[in-house]
């Protein structure tokens, strides 16, 4: 009992202690809360002296502006009043205006070649010259025999002649004057067959120069000097085609049927052909054919155009794109592709105001064609049309335009980046 009453007394002084305020520590909390009031009041003191002044001098509507929505800046460009011309467009190939075989039409052997191959020949031009000895040995024959029968028939006129005299005086019977009559009259048809076979070896004589039927290109060479031909071969010697003029042949849908023939019987129909990228513009011609049914595999009809080709843009087996004019537009309201948005209830402009506001208008759009829209109702000429920057607009948004084309005004360029000091 004696050793236990010391424990006691010590845990009952040390609970005291614990259960009351150490005054140490309220000091502490002082301080703190005293620190901070005076780091609040600094900090309100520095914001006045550097900000309270501007705030306190601003002008009564600057809090209003600092709320203004930002000009949303956009490109417009003004609904116009023009001629509008409707184009189909199609793919084709380029085709010689004309391709001929050139092949002899006579038996031989080939002792001349005149022309070189990828050449330029004009019509008449001499190409192959074929042996023509033969043909010629025949028309000499034909032609001796001619004056052998002239002579035969000059005679027998002679004896017709005497034969009459003498058939009036009753000095030979009427039967010898008519035996004489028939002689003459055979020998002077007999003539006429020499003539032809003289036509006829001529004609020979002058397939054996072959001369270029049209003007043209040669191509490769078939046959080389030296071979034999014939008549009757199917290989030919030579082609040539013609390049100027030259043709397209293209296609388009069978609905577009009407418009085309339409155009083909109001007068030249203009045709243009571009690279088959469609950038460059490789000729100008006009529709000659519109092919007499439409095609049941495709539903396509095949047209054929003809171009100068003057320049020889255009070459046989070339890919293109074709444009051809169907129909002109009379002063119609046109804008540009980028101002027609469509939306969720149909195709809508956005229309800047007066007051640099915009409103969504309803629209229909007819032809499209060149980057450019026809407009069949919802806008009038003269009003601007946002084409570019439409993403962020609303109905009511305002926004700062910017024509086409013009460089970007300097209110809607991105502010620079503060220097650092050094």
């Amino acid at each position: 009992m004696v050793g236990e009453r010391p424990i006691s007394s010590t845990r009952r002084s040390l609970e005291r202690v614990l259960a009351s305020p150490r005054p140490s520590l309220l000091r502490s909390r002082w301080t703190l809360a005293a620190a901070v009031a005076v780091v609040a009041l600094c900090g309100y003191f520095g914001w006045r002296h550097f900000y309270g002044a501007d705030a306190g001098t601003a002008a009564p509507g600057a809090a209003n502006s600092a709320q203004a929505p930002t000009p949303i800046p956009v490109t417009i460009a003004q609904a116009k009043t023009a001629d509008f011309p409707v184009y189909l467009n199609g793919l084709g190939a380029v085709e010689p205006y004309q391709t001929v075989l050139i092949r002899s039409r006579v038996d031989g052997q080939v002792v001349k070649i005149a022309f070189k191959q990828g050449q330029m020949v004009k019509e008449g031009d001499v190409l192959v010259q074929i042996d023509p000895r033969p043909y010629q040995a025949t028309l000499d024959q034909a032609i001796a025999k001619k004056t052998q029968d002239e002579a035969s028939l000059k005679d027998a006129q002679l004896d017709l002649v005497r034969y009459a005299a003498l058939a009036k005086e009753d000095s030979i019977a009427l039967m010898k004057f008519n035996t004489q009559q028939a002689t003459v009259d055979e020998l002077t048809a007999q003539i006429k067959g020499d003539q032809a076979s003289i036509d006829n070896a001529q004609t020979q004589v002058d397939y054996t120069t072959i001369r270029a039927p049209l003007t043209g290109k040669t191509g490769f060479r078939l046959v080389d000097a030296g071979n034999i031909v014939h008549a009757v071969d199917t290989t030919g010697i030579v082609t040539i085609v013609q390049l100027q003029p030259i043709s397209i042949v293209f296609t388009a849908p069978e609905d577009d049927v009407p418009q085309i023939n339409k155009a083909l019987a109001a007068g030249v129909a203009p045709v243009t052909a571009l690279s088959s990228d469609g950038l460059r513009t490789l000729s100008q011609g006009h529709l000659s054919v519109v092919n007499a049914a439409i095609d049941p595999t495709s539903g396509a009809i095949g047209m054929k155009a003809t171009f100068e080709n003057a320049d020889g843009a255009l070459w046989p087996g070339l890919s293109v794109s074709t444009r051809l004019l169907v129909d002109t537009l009379k002063q119609v309201v046109v804008v540009p592709d980028g101002a027609v948005e469509r939306g969720p209830n149909g195709l809508y402009a956005f229309v800047v105001g007066g007051d640099n506001k915009v409103e969504t208008h309803a629209i229909t759009v007819g032809e499209e064609g060149d980057g450019q829209s026809v407009v069949l109702t919802g806008l009038t000429a003269g009003e601007n049309v946002v084409t570019a920057g439409q993403y962020r607009l609303i109905q009511g948004s305002v926004v700062q335009p910017n024509a086409a084309g013009s460089a970007t005004p300097p209110a809607t360029a991105a502010p620079s980046a503060p220097e650092k000091a050094p």
